[in-house]
């Protein structure tokens, strides 16, 4: 039984960006703004971040690397932290999911999973109409 609890609460808007974007050449650029807030007890640092970025033609990537969008932010109990990064697509729908390796205070490490969210660039049923942004949980 771990001597204490701790919590990451992960909200994420994923955003379709038809300005950066070329569908003619199979180029889907996609925005989405993260949340993580400490609903834990303890304070803890992210260090690094890992996702797996997959298509709707099955192809996928893996992305790994210290921090995110170039920092390693300490969260105190009830802090949060949000940013916004991207990713392309060779496809118009995919997900993303992946993990957040963090140390608590006491130098513990732990690992924060991210749960699948899906990138979307058009409205099911309309094609050409750009999805509208959307909160998962």
């Amino acid at each position: 039984m771990p001597k204490y609890q701790f919590q990451v609460q992960v909200q994420v808007q994923p955003q379709y960006l038809p300005d950066q974007s070329a569908p003619d050449e199979g180029v889907y650029s996609f925005a989405y703004t993260i949340t993580i807030t400490n609903t834990g007890d303890v304070t803890a640092q992210l260090i690094s971040r890992h996702w797996i970025i997959s298509d709707a033609n099955g192809h996928t990537e893996q992305v790994k690397g210290l921090g995110v969008v170039g920092q390693q932010p300490l969260l105190k109990p009830g802090e949060a932290f949000q940013y916004t990064s991207g990713c392309r697509l060779r496809t118009a729908s995919g997900s993303m999911h992946g993990s957040y390796f963090c140390v608590a205070e006491d130098g513990e490490p732990f690992t924060c999973p991210i749960e699948l969210f899906v990138l979307e660039a058009f409205s099911p049923g309309q094609p050409g109409q750009p999805m509208a942004a959307r909160v998962l949980h």
